[in-house]
């Protein structure tokens, strides 16, 4: 699978609009979020929030990155005009953060809740299935309190009501919270199997009356889970690592990603690589960039992208198209042959003929430039149609005179890449 992390503000906004389906009614979340961004105009924000100028608020920037208070980056306390005052003092300005300089361009306002405990959750996914992580000791410094965590495993297939999760908790933890925490932690954990998770943290939450309030929150997405949970997810963006700028070519696929149901990804990790791969679903992305890397060669790993969700013809057409103007810029200095690898594991719902006709249809508008860069082409698939798929790009070699290895579900996922880097 493919993790992807999403703002706090996403994880928080469907925390909010979930909570009534799995979580007790004897406790709320108010899911008072709102995210502001360079096209945000702050001033009108009250008209549609109301709270902002009843409540005193907390801001920070929400760009995938932690230890914001440590780096001075979080106002708490503070007015809606205080608020309003620091973000312009530092939207869009270049920010160093760590080792990583970016710009601050997203920010998360919330209210201010006063509070004196706070508790630490996180769940993540493990090779038997998942841990949850619950300590009545949270914040900041939870590392160096880790001997109060408590750890649950959920092992594959497992029902967490099966599980008496109360003789689990941390033995410091107060007797008139354990049914509340109890609810919470099968609630947050149906949750997070629900809309495909692959690792939560709310560090820390705080009690306030009868509302559990999240005050930060790291998550990552399962993005191969998409189709099963998209509806869920809603306007769901994945941004990039802060102080990452996107490539044109990166900018484009992400706005068809974002313009589409299907799942397109694309990020250049190496523009003069030699290795290059067109490979249909998140897990299998992970599995064939773990291969090469295997087989010696990470620094000739020039990409790592996905497309699935059953993308029309006309979107394969355009991702394809986008890594072969890549990859056909230059030629290697050395005048070693490129490798491209179309692969994937046996599609469930896409159409491999469908999509295979769209990477033809790029393929034929490279044909000089891929003899003139010497390219490689191994392909691997199965799924819907795969036998047409297959036959098209059989067909497209012959007519292009550029070497296209075909294979079906027959031949191991990944055994187009050890027959092309390992000449097997």
């Amino acid at each position: 699978m493919a993790q992807r992390g999403i703002r706090e503000y996403d994880g928080k906004k469907m925390l909010s609009k979930y909570w009534s389906e799995y979580f007790s009614k004897d406790f709320k979340f108010p899911g008072k979020v709102v995210l502001v961004d360079p096209e945000t105009k702050i001033n009108e924000l009250t008209k549609k929030f109301n709270w902002l100028n009843k409540e005193k608020l907390v801001v920070k920037p929400d760009q995938l990155f932690g230890k914001r208070g440590k780096h001075g980056l979080i106002k708490a306390n503070a007015s809606f005009e205080e608020v309003n005052k620091w973000i312009k003092e530092r939207i869009n300005k270049e920010t160093k953060v760590g080792k990583v300089t970016g710009k601050l361009t997203h920010f998360l306002i919330e209210p201010y809740i006063p509070h004196k405990e706070e508790y630490y959750i996180a769940i993540k996914s493990n090779r038997s299935g998942d841990i949850i992580y619950f300590s009545n000791h949270g914040g900041v410094d939870i590392e160096s309190v880790w001997d109060t965590v408590a750890e649950i495993q959920i092992d594959i297939g497992q029902d967490i009501n099966e599980i008496k999760i109360e003789n689990k908790l941390p033995k410091d933890t107060p007797n008139d919270k354990k049914k509340m925490f109890v609810n919470f932690i099968k609630g947050l954990y149906k949750f997070y199997i629900d809309l495909n998770y692959a690792y939560l943290e709310i560090n820390p939450f705080v009690i306030s009356g009868n509302e559990i309030v999240p005050l930060d929150l790291v998550a990552r997405i399962d993005d191969t889970g998409h189709f099963e949970s998209s509806g869920k997810w809603g306007d769901l963006s994945f941004p990039a690592p802060f102080g990452r700028k996107l490539t044109p070519e990166e900018n484009y696929i992400k706005m068809m990603d974002e313009k589409s149901g299907a799942s397109l990804k694309l990020t250049v990790l190496n523009s003069k690589g030699r290795v290059w791969t067109m490979v249909a679903g998140g897990g299998g992305s992970v599995i064939y960039t773990d291969t090469i890397v295997d087989l010696g060669y990470r620094d000739e790993l020039a990409n790592y992208g996905e497309y699935s969700g059953n993308p029309t013809t006309d979107q394969t057409y355009e991702y394809a198209k986008t890594i072969l103007d890549l990859m056909t810029r230059e030629k290697d200095p050395k005048g070693r042959p490129k490798y491209l690898l179309i692969g994937g594991g046996i599609a469930n719902f896409t159409d491999v003929a469908k999509t295979f006709t769209g990477i033809t249809m790029a393929l034929r508008d490279y044909k000089k430039k891929l003899k003139e860069t010497n390219v490689k082409i191994f392909v691997r698939r199965g799924g819907p149609n795969y036998q047409e798929g297959l036959r098209i790009m059989k067909n497209l070699g012959k007519e292009l005179g550029v070497p296209i290895d075909v294979y079906g579900p027959e031949t191991h996922m990944t055994r187009i890449v050890d027959m092309a880097l390992g000449g097997k």
